[in-house]
């Protein structure tokens, strides 16, 4: 059997993140509700609301599917990956949310709606990144996620490690520096492919790749299967961020749901600025391809997650 014949063909794919999307948005709307869990004292409702409207109704949700189906292969419970899905969906959504503010990238439009902050006022936005960030964290916690300790903390600590200072928070602040937004520290904010490189890696990638690997802890997979998935991981994400970087340039608005032709103006350090638009759909590509290769271990029962692959370097929005 080739490689292709093991790939998923675009509409079970397009089935399953519809799927997976519904169920996630369930869940959301259900963790997003207006009474208190317990150990809570209230609510706000205006902050409630600026939480829903960054979380709900919108997005592929890529990254709980990606927990979702690496789950799937080791026979994780769904009810558990969705939890731990939407607990990851939670921590992209508070990124969205604070990547949009003004001291930010200002952006007025996401996903096609008005930015958080456009929609209600810059504290209350950064207050429902903030709110969204710990409620992914209280999620993985929580039993009903998983009922051994040991596993909830090590899936903490993979979401803590993609996020924070050596991940995705870390790779903001090399992205806003790339800008020149920081003269006194030295340096002319340009960045050559390896920097690049690592800050992509950082800011987009880490969290895909975390997405891949909790879904593999959930599943306690052994070494081997852990090390093919985090070479999956780490392909797929860089992937995703070369196809995001070409979208901006060759994607309208209306198909992005979102500003486009930011990234030049800013002069922000993308692969297409360092190697061209056509070098950068080929290592799109490569990189894609090494994803799939990542997977051989698992034979067909990874045939989604090849298409996972295979739609991050062709996808159009």
């Amino acid at each position: 059997m080739s490689s292709g014949d093991r790939i998923a063909p675009a509409a079970a794919l397009a089935a399953a993140l519809s799927e997976t999307a519904g169920a996630i948005e369930s869940l959301l709307d259900l963790l997003l509700r207006a009474e208190p869990e317990g150990g809570e004292i209230h609510r706000p409702a205006r902050l409630l609301a600026a939480m829903r409207h960054g979380s709900l109704g919108g997005g592929k949700r890529l990254r709980p599917f990606l927990v979702v189906e690496t789950a799937r292969l080791f026979g994780v419970p769904a009810a558990q990956a969705l939890r731990a899905g939407a607990a990851v969906e939670c921590a992209h959504c508070y990124s969205l949310i604070h990547d949009d503010l003004p001291a930010m990238d200002d952006d007025d439009t996401r996903r096609g709606r008005p930015t958080v902050h456009r929609a209600f006022d810059e504290a209350t936005a950064i207050l429902a990144g903030d709110g969204l960030l710990t409620l992914a964290f209280d999620v993985i916690a929580d039993p009903r996620t998983h009922a051994d300790g040991e596993t909830r903390a090590a899936i903490v600590l993979l979401l803590a490690r993609s996020l924070g200072l050596g991940g995705m928070v870390g790779g903001q602040m090399l992205d806003l520096a790339a800008e020149g937004r920081f003269p006194e520290d030295g340096g002319s904010g340009r960045l050559g492919e390896f920097e690049i490189l690592r800050l992509q890696a950082m800011k987009t990638g880490a969290l895909l790749a975390g997405s891949v690997a909790i879904g593999a802890r959930l599943g306690q997979a052994d070494p081997a299967r852990t090390a093919a998935l985090e070479r999956y991981g780490k392909a797929l994400g860089a992937a995703f961020q070369v196809a995001d970087d070409i979208l901006d340039v060759e994607a309208s608005p209306e198909q992005m749901g979102k500003a486009t032709a930011k990234d030049g103006a800013r002069g922000k350090a993308t692969l297409v600025a360092a190697l061209g638009l056509e070098a950068a759909k080929r290592e799109r590509d490569r990189l894609s391809g090494e994803a799939i290769a990542a997977l051989d271990l698992f034979g067909p029962e990874a045939a989604l997650l090849r298409a996972a692959a295979l739609f991050t370097a062709q996808r159009k929005s």
